[in-house]
């Protein structure tokens, strides 16, 4: 299969620069490709909403572009904050325009609601399902799109460059150049390679490699993974988003999400003891940033004994709650519990990566011809903490600003260059691989890695516990790896491959930070240090 234009994920990322692309070139053909259904995104899952300024009369930039950075605690790229601050609300109200139905009020004025981080009433929301409802209008506007196919159910293996045609490939080779993706086709159960002129991945997060997360079980590293594979660029993988409150369900996977705009709305956050705890810790008490929110929470547990807290929202009003928050509401009373009459029991949960594929302003990663955005890259936005409801709007900015890439190099070259002879690219080679005897080697093995990370590298780290996670992920990297050279590829064992490999990066990243930062936070550095980046070459 061949095609000039190549999207990985069919979340909010790859959506608009899909959508974007294939309406300047009507002639030319799009490929969307998603390893399960294509409404199957972390965008999906995304309750809150998308922050951006709405309101010019009470909101600024310049307040937006600060409290980022506060957030970020220093490490955000001023550039980027400027540039996703300052182009989000035009992105916005594209989405609004392919048909996305954020709340008014009775004047027919949006709601802006207020999370944690935040100085002012920012977000744009669909109730408590806003990305299910950007998923839904660009999903609809990119299947009635004519030169956009959107494939379900194919699994990307790994990024083609030169390594594949038999030249050697290091981290110092200086263009390495992406040729397209070889795919599992689950249909088909045939690993086949899609050539294309120009790749954009937009694959999500890493959740799955933590064993409570609210990230749904597709995300696990997988543009990431490849990427590492392939010699680019990886930066700030240690700083693992923990969302304070998912709801409390033992054994249950993934998280159900209790979005932080229930705080903002009036929600407290309380121990076991019925004490408003967050005041001893922040004097935004609960409207702190997310990596301060988490560490509190988790302190209180420890102090306490118990494996979660309590929100209480008790003295809201009902109806305003039924309103903003219905589907918590009814998964709430679904376990038993009246939002109105008892507390929600709640417990940190991993939740969003805001180190990944290292790219420039115009979302470029470190290989030729290769695009990435969404949670899956690393601008330079979040840095060591990501403000709340940024994440969409991230997306959406570099999404717009592949595409305009892209139409640059179209307008000065004239075409997209691509390899001289596409048949050079080998067929995927199974010689000497045999089908899985055992499929609980995989399983466990993830289990086994999605303890380790919840165990050693979580919200609090130390530099014992960081030395014994590298120990075990390098044993659970050789007996994969070994699995990998002779079993047949499957879904399973490549996202166990690249889960391996998150991990590793997270974990080599926490260890050379020596400072406690944003969501990295080691009890045996305490201090901020000068580092102000840590790439992984």
């Amino acid at each position: 299969m061949q095609t000039d234009f190549l999207v990985i994920g069919s979340g909010i990322a790859g959506l608009t620069y899909a959508l974007k692309i294939a309406r300047r070139y009507p002639d030319k053909k799009i490929i969307v490709i998603t390893k399960t259904q294509a409404d199957e995104t972390n965008t999906k899952y995304a309750q809150g909403g998308v922050a951006g300024v709405w309101d010019e009369d009470k909101d600024s930039f310049e307040k937006h572009i600060e409290d980022t950075l506060i957030a970020g605690d220093g490490l955000c790229n001023p550039r980027a904050v400027e540039i996703v601050v300052k182009e989000g609300p035009e992105r916005i109200r594209e989405i609004i325009e392919y048909g996305t139905r954020f709340d008014k009020d009775a004047a027919g004025d949006y709601e802006l609601g207020r999370e944690g981080g935040h100085s002012e009433h920012r977000i744009l929301h669909h109730k408590d399902v806003t990305g299910k409802e950007i998923e839904r209008a660009l999903l609809e506007t990119a299947t009635n799109t004519a030169n956009i196919e959107v494939i379900n159910h194919c699994f990307v293996v790994d990024l083609i460059t030169q390594h594949h045609l038999g030249y050697l490939v290091t981290k110092s080779t200086p263009d390495i150049t992406c040729y397209g993706v070889y795919v599992l086709n689950l249909r088909t159960n045939k690993i086949e390679k899609i050539v294309s002129r120009t790749t954009l991945l937009a694959t999500g997060g890493c959740g799955q490699a933590y064993r409570t997360t609210t990230n749904p079980r597709i995300a696990t590293g997988d543009g990431v993974a490849m990427v590492y594979r392939a010699k680019g660029r990886i930066e700030n993988m240690e700083f693992i988003q923990f969302h304070p409150t998912a709801l409390y369900e033992p054994g249950v996977s993934p998280s159900f999400l209790i979005t932080e705009a229930v705080r903002g709305d009036g929600g407290i956050l309380r121990n076991k003891d019925g004490e408003a705890f967050m005041e001893r810790y922040d004097e935004r008490r609960d409207l702190a940033p997310r990596d301060i929110v988490a560490r509190a929470i988790d302190s209180e547990m420890k102090r306490t004994g118990t494996e979660y807290v309590f929100l209480d929202c008790r003295h809201m009003d009902k109806d305003k709650f039924l309103h903003h928050f219905p589907n918590i509401y009814e998964k709430c009373l679904s376990i038993g519990i009246d939002v109105m009459q008892q507390m929600i029991p709640v417990a940190p949960a991993a939740h969003y990566s805001c180190g990944g594929i290292k790219t420039d302003d115009w979302a470029r990663t470190s290989i030729q011809h290769l695009y990435a955005c969404g949670e899956c890259a690393s601008t330079g936005l979040h840095g060591a903490n990501r403000l709340a409801s940024n994440s969409l709007l991230e997306a959406m900015v570099y999404g717009h600003r592949a595409y305009l890439d892209i139409v640059k190099r179209l307008e000065e070259t004239g075409d997209l260059p691509g390899l001289e002879s596409e048949a050079a690219i080998p067929d995927w080679n199974t010689k000497g691989t045999t089908d899985p005897k055992e499929m609980i080697l995989i399983t466990q093995s993830q289990k086994e890695l999605q303890q380790v990370m919840s165990d050693y590298v979580g919200i609090v780290r130390n530099d014992v516990r960081l030395e014994r996670a590298m120990k075990r992920l390098d044993l659970l990297h050789v007996e994969t790896e070994q699995l990998y050279q002779t079993t047949k590829v499957s879904p399973q064992l490549c996202e166990l491959r690249n889960l391996i490999s998150v991990g590793y990066l997270i974990v080599k990243g926490a260890q050379f930070r020596k400072e406690s930062r944003g969501l990295h936070y080691n009890t045996d550095h305490l201090t901020k240090s000068a580092i102000l980046q840590n790439t992984i070459l």
